[in-house]
């Protein structure tokens, strides 16, 4: 595979790390910082055309895009959601009027969105969901609840897999819906406390919450087919950002370990090595990926990749700490009981690396069965979709 940066690509890299370094250290809230992306074009890149305020860049440019952002020490993205997951969605199965609607909103950061896809006992298994939707002369009332919502406390909208048709089961009788947040009394959001102390998942529960019949994505019971489809968007061009963000958690590590000796200790040095290693091997095989190798199980394998890679950076962090990585901040107040530092707060978000966005369990089972040929899990013991 060639995977090269052309004069083009560099020009354009140059561009992207002038603007960042010229904006990203202003002082703005996260939705005022997507507002600040949308007025110069920088939401949308990957879009197959513009004429929604957003600039188009090739797969490379968006690769330099991703990883000078993430250089850049850039405010975490709120609108990432509605950028690389509706968006395409909607490109590949919205009708005119939806993309006219809710695409130029995404790339001006004017509308944030979130993903009402898990539910208490539909997780992995996505077509257990038991969210209704029931169309009335108005449009439809959905009523259930999602579970390990993104961002659902900041979003104006959630797409919402929900079951129109009460008598269907499993993946039969979905349908992909648009459903606005700003429902007082019939959409109730209640952040979910993680081990670090802080709340990026939510609980979200729809009491007769109202969607318009034009925004069911795809048609009614087609909702299974569009959602499958807005996975396959999940993993792409974000990934090596990522990596560039694991990156720099690796430095960190690596930079404590010099400063407290720790790096003396061969065991310690060898993961450290073994890391680095890992990590530039998980570069090429996104970059791989990306330049076209015909390979279906390339998400879960990038999924399993890089999850454990992130749990066992968060499991070093806190032993090259030692002791010290069990006490608390010298600086600790009543007024922010629970701070933690850095490798602290590595160590304990890592922990949920190899469970969201598809547990282990699941992305083995898919290469498996979907890869490999092997025989399907009895019904009973499966875990995956």
């Amino acid at each position: 595979m060639e995977f090269g940066f052309t004069p083009e690509d560099n020009a354009f890299r140059s561009e992207a790390r002038d603007w960042l370094a010229a904006h990203a250290g202003a002082t703005q809230d996260r939705r005022s910082w997507e507002r600040t992306l949308g007025k110069a074009g920088w939401i949308g890149l990957g879009w197959p055309e513009p004429g929604y305020g957003n600039r188009t860049a090739g797969l490379t440019q968006q690769v330099a895009w991703a990883e000078e952002y993430a250089r850049s020490g850039a405010p975490p993205r709120s609108g990432h959601i509605g950028e690389n997951l509706l968006a395409p969605t909607l490109i590949a199965h919205g009708t005119a009027e939806q993309k006219a609607r809710f695409l130029p909103p995404v790339a001006a950061g004017e509308e944030l969105w979130c993903q009402g896809y898990s539910e208490p006992g539909a997780g992995s298994d996505l077509a257990g969901v038991r969210t209704t939707a029931v169309r009335g002369p108005h449009g439809y009332r959905v009523s259930g609840q999602k579970i390990w919502t993104s961002l659902a406390h900041e979003a104006d909208w959630c797409f919402v897999l929900a079951r129109t048709d009460p008598d269907s089961r499993r993946h039969h009788g979905l349908s992909f819906l648009l459903v606005p947040m700003d429902q007082p009394g019939r959409i109730e959001v209640r952040p979910i406390r993680q081990l670090t102390g802080t709340s990026d998942f939510n609980e979200v529960f729809f009491d007769g919450a109202h969607a318009r019949v034009e925004h069911v994505v795809g048609g009614e019971g087609a909702g299974w087919r569009v959602a499958m489809s807005l996975l396959g968007f999940e993993r792409g061009v974000s990934t090596l950002a990522q990596q560039i963000g694991f990156a720099r958690e690796l430095e960190q590590v690596v930079r404590t370990a010099v400063r407290t000796g720790a790096a003396a200790d061969p065991v310690l040095r060898a993961g450290l090595v073994r890391l680095w290693a890992e990590l530039r091997t998980m570069r090429w095989n996104a970059l791989r990926t990306l330049g076209g190798a015909d390979d279906p199980g390339a998400p879960s394998v990038a999924k399993l990749l890089w999850a454990g890679w992130h749990q066992r950076l968060g499991e070093l962090a806190v032993r090259v700490r030692g002791a010290a990585a069990a006490a608390g901040p010298a600086d600790w107040s009543p007024q922010q009981p629970y701070a933690l530092d850095p490798a602290q707060h590595l160590f304990l978000f890592s922990r949920a690396d190899t469970i969201y966005g598809g547990s282990d369990q699941v992305q083995r089972t898919i290469i498996a069965e979907r890869v490999l040929g092997l025989p399907r899990e009895p019904k009973g013991s499966r875990g995956v979709v």
